[in-house]
């Protein structure tokens, strides 16, 4: 319980940011003091307390996880037939600018608060590395959220990353920031993991015997996936490098869809450009290529993104869910909690569109995706899967509820879907609904059982 929203978002930052002056001895300490205060009532307190020891130890372990990989690392055969080495060390991972990711478009100075790797890096411990690396995960993992649309391939790029870094640390020499230098390895890391799937979004195809609506088939990406809110870093304040990168209109699964339709390298090009903000030699330097090279890529970029946007998202701005979305959020879980289908379809504008990635069923219309909830939700229905029950959760700076299940003869609601909502820009309906598999409920803070 906290007295303030200040007061709150301060504990939060506490829980949530990086590892302290003092390294992973400071955090094993900190983790030993929560662990001292915990005590089994008052009930309030003692989640509260076990709440903020579970993150503290999540974040230990993500450390001791990349210190294991990275002594593993060491300990692996020499990748070079010679004992010493016989040809410097690729640009892609030394002399760094400072400037790649660190220059904020606006201008503003850089925050002295971002870390700087020491120039003696090479003397670091596996352990220490990672407790370095640690500061800067959230901020990479969204970057590589946003190169790969996929969250789970994100978690898996983060940790190639900090291994590709630890292998390089000897050619870098602390010129650079190591919020610069993470990520240019993860931008580098996610083209090659582009080049190995060679993947391309497709068109939705018809269904046998489904209605799908009137409509246009939507795009079909089937890696699609959504990024929780709560795991994006704290931004203190929007002149910060940070801000640009967290952008909330740059995190909407509109964007992330559309840029997938981008070539991996153009891809590279618009997110250092139009979301970072850098310049133009700044991400030629980072991709290893010209300006001329980045200025086409760029210019092609930009009128593919355009075009894959919803007309009123042209220019791919967005904004803060409202409160009359909020109250159609409420009411849209109580209408599937009653299974009131009517209740359900005012809510929805008459050219609504649900798609479910990976899933082949996507649906054009209000009344082809109530026709299609109907068979499964109405008691009377053959098919009737169960009783429904919703949360509301945050995903992609946007509103979205995670659906539970009671099936018949049971008592207990299983995960289903999570659904992500998108909202009409002239009214306070829903336009747009992407839902998901229910592995990812825990990533969001969701049970996957009620």
């Amino acid at each position: 319980m906290y007295c303030s929203a200040a007061c709150r978002q301060k504990a939060y930052r506490g829980r949530q940011g990086p590892v302290g002056g003092g390294g992973v001895q400071e955090l094993i300490e900190d983790i030993g003091r929560q662990a001292g205060r915990l005590a089994p009532r008052p009930p309030a307190a003692l989640y509260d307390t076990v709440t903020e020891l579970s993150a503290s130890v999540a974040r230990l372990q993500r450390v001791a996880r990349t210190a294991r990989a990275t002594a593993e690392d060491s300990t692996a055969p020499a990748r070079s037939v010679t004992a010493a080495r016989v040809t410097d060390t690729p640009a892609s991972v030394t002399d760094t600018p400072a400037s790649v990711t660190d220059t904020p478009a606006s201008g503003t100075e850089e925050p002295a608060s971002v870390t700087e790797v020491p120039a003696a890096v090479t003397e670091l411990t596996e352990t220490d590395f990672a407790a370095l690396t640690e500061q800067h995960r959230r901020e990479i993992q969204v970057h590589c959220y946003r190169m790969t649309g996929s969250y789970d391939e994100a978690e898996d790029l983060v940790q190639e990353t900090f291994l590709r870094a630890w292998r390089a640390r000897e050619g870098f020499q602390g010129r650079a920031k190591a919020r610069t230098w993470l990520y240019r390895i993860a931008t580098n890391a996610c083209l090659d993991f582009q080049r190995r799937t060679t993947r391309r979004p497709q068109r939705y195809e018809p269904v046998p015997g489904t209605n799908h609506g009137e409509g246009e088939p939507p795009a079909r990406i089937t890696w699609l996936q959504p990024y929780p809110d709560d795991e994006l870093p704290v931004v203190e304040a929007p002149g910060q490098p940070e801000a640009a990168a967290l952008s909330r209109e740059t995190l909407e699964l509109v964007f992330l869809a559309a840029i997938q339709h981008l070539p991996p390298r153009r891809r590279a090009v618009l997110i250092l450009r139009d979301v970072l903000g850098l310049t133009a030699a700044e991400t030629a330097e980072a991709l290893g290529t010209s300006v001329a090279s980045v200025n086409s890529a760029l210019q092609r970029a930009r009128p593919v993104l355009r075009d894959h946007l919803p007309r009123e998202r042209a220019d791919w701005r967005a904004s803060e869910p409202t409160e009359g979305q909020r109250a159609v959020l409420e009411r849209y879980m109580a209408a599937v909690g009653r299974l009131d289908f009517d209740a359900m379809a005012a809510l929805l504008t008459e050219d609504v569109v649900l798609t479910m990635p990976p899933n082949p069923f996507w649906f054009v219309g209000r009344d082809a995706l109530v026709d299609f909830v109907r068979v499964s939700l109405d008691p009377a229905s053959p098919m009737f899967l169960g009783h429904w029950r919703s949360l509301p959760a945050r995903a992609n700076g946007q509103l979205a509820v995670g659906h539970y299940i009671r099936r018949p003869g049971t008592s207990v609601h299983r995960a289903q879907v999570l659904d992500v909502l998108r909202f009409d820009g002239g009214e306070d309906r829903i336009a747009e609904i992407t839902s998901f598999e229910p592995h990812l409920f825990p990533a969001f803070g969701l049970p996957l059982r009620l």
